[in-house]
């Protein structure tokens, strides 16, 4: 028996020797440098004021003319070529002009270049050299599957000194993504090769996962093997660990030794990030939940209060349907939103949210014996956070079922029932080290995950060494 694990440990530690080395240096990358992503702040910094004299026609005739019978959201956009209603179902999303009721996807790169240049000087950035580059369904950064809906995508260099690219939607024409150059270097050295990520494979989504699904599950064994047989031969020496190998052997076999609670907890919850619902659920709704959560609403409701005075400072305005009622929110910053139901007068700045009891009334629907929703403090340890900062995000328990809803725009954050529960755990707090009272000390916390991957590195190192001499002898 003995033999077979270590004949095992041998060969798959041979063949996945650079894989873990790979892994703990790109580890570190990753913790200081994430993937490429428009985010929320950068989004509607990009956006200006809506003008409101262009805009002539109805948000039902909008959700009419866009052809998407499932529609759930829509919102009002300022393009450089007009007012856009941007109209979202749960699968697809496409764009109508506000002037006149036509097509507004963008088919001509010089419409694309100018609203990726709109998109820039609104938020400082220089566009003199601004150039598109390519029209495409994938490259290495737009290759996540939250970009289907957008494809092709027009990717525009702006030619500033950061070397920013921004990607512009072919159906809504709304910017979707930016890289700058830094990012894109030092995401080639971390996420792409620490997720397997080139653009070939993961442009195919079912293949990539079961690639690397594959990889980290025979990772993992080798790392078991190895634990085995590390802790079968220790050799005590007195008070004493010692070690029956010499050079190299002993190196590998007592920094293994230390490493080996970090390395198995790593590799494992590295393993569960490809769970995609294989050993525990996906926080995905149900079919029930989806039609309570995703019903579309009556659409010729709208104009009984579209038309109500707009802050001129509105950058954007988004309608939708929560627990059967009819909403418009009027974005005048990325913390202040005027949220306004139909019939009801409006609700100014941070507190324009929804209340306690209309997300209890959404939740009851949702799922049975659900309480009174509680307002999620920021040290919960499992966090979700609103769209807009400041709006609160409400937790209802209903059973053994958790839902997160958004206070700002109605979305469901989170579904989390025991399964998911314990995978926030398995997976997010050993792979990320996201523990509560670590992520209160971010300075310990990044000390704790560059050390422990540079010990799984060095660790990593003796296994290349010990595997080259036994290739080559």
């Amino acid at each position: 028996m003995m033999r077979a694990i270590v004949l095992l440990h041998r060969w798959l530690g041979i063949a996945f020797c650079l894989l873990f080395a790979m892994w703990f240096a790109t580890g570190i990358v990753m913790h200081f440098v994430p993937f490429p992503s428009l985010t929320e702040a950068e989004r509607f910094a990009g956006l200006v004021p809506l003008d409101r004299a262009e805009t002539r026609i109805a948000v039902a005739d909008a959700v009419a003319a866009s052809g998407i019978a499932d529609a759930t959201r829509v919102r009002l956009i300022q393009r450089s070529d007009g007012p856009v209603y941007v109209v979202s179902g749960p699968s697809r999303a496409g764009a109508i002009r506000a002037s006149d009721g036509g097509d507004a996807s963008v088919a001509s790169s010089d419409v694309a270049l100018a609203i990726a240049r709109d998109h820039a000087r609104s938020r400082g950035l220089d566009t003199a050299g601004a150039a598109i580059v390519a029209r495409s369904d994938y490259d290495q950064w737009s290759v996540p599957n939250g970009f289907d809906r957008h494809r092709p995508l027009f990717r525009v260099a702006l030619g500033d000194a950061g070397g920013t690219e921004v990607y512009v939607s072919s159906l809504t024409g709304e910017i979707v993504l930016d890289t700058t150059r830094s990012e894109r270097g030092w995401n080639l050295v971390g996420s792409v090769l620490h997720w397997i990520y080139p653009t070939v494979l993961r442009s195919n989504w079912s293949l990539w996962d079961r690639v690397v699904w594959t990889l980290s599950l025979l990772a993992l064994i080798a790392a078991l093997l190895g634990a085995v047989l590390g802790l079968a031969r220790i050799k005590l020496r007195g008070d004493l660990i010692g070690s029956p190998y010499r050079g190299w052997h002993a190196l590998h076999h007592l920094v293994g030794l230390a490493a080996t609670v970090f390395v198995l907890t790593w590799i494992f919850s590295g393993w569960l990030s490809m769970d995609h619902g294989r050993l525990f659920s996906r926080g995905q709704l149900t079919s029930a939940e989806s039609s309570v959560m995703n019903a579309s609403p009556n659409w010729t409701a709208v104009p009984s209060f579209d038309w109500q005075p707009v802050s001129p400072s509105a950058r954007e305005i988004e309608w939708f349907a929560f627990n059967g009622n009819l909403y418009r929110r009027d974005r005048t910053g990325l913390a202040a939103q005027t949220l306004i139901k139909a019939g009801d007068a409006p609700r100014d700045g941070p507190t324009g949210s929804l209340g306690v009891h209309e997300v209890q009334g959404l939740t009851a629907h949702l799922a049975a014996s659900c309480g009174a929703p509680s307002v999620l403090a920021d040290n919960d340890n499992y966090p979700a956070q609103s769209i807009v900062p400041g709006v609160p995000v409400y937790r209802s328990y209903c059973g053994d079922l958790w839902l997160d809803i958004d206070g700002a725009d109605g979305n469901l954050l989170q579904r989390l029932d025991s399964s998911r529960r314990a995978y926030r755990w398995f997976y997010g707090a050993l792979h990320t080290l996201d523990f509560p009272v670590l992520l209160t000390h971010p300075r310990l916390r990044d000390a704790l995950i560059v050390g422990l991957c540079a010990l799984g590195l060095m660790f990593s190192i003796t296994g290349i060494a010990i595997g080259w001499r036994r290739l080559r002898s």
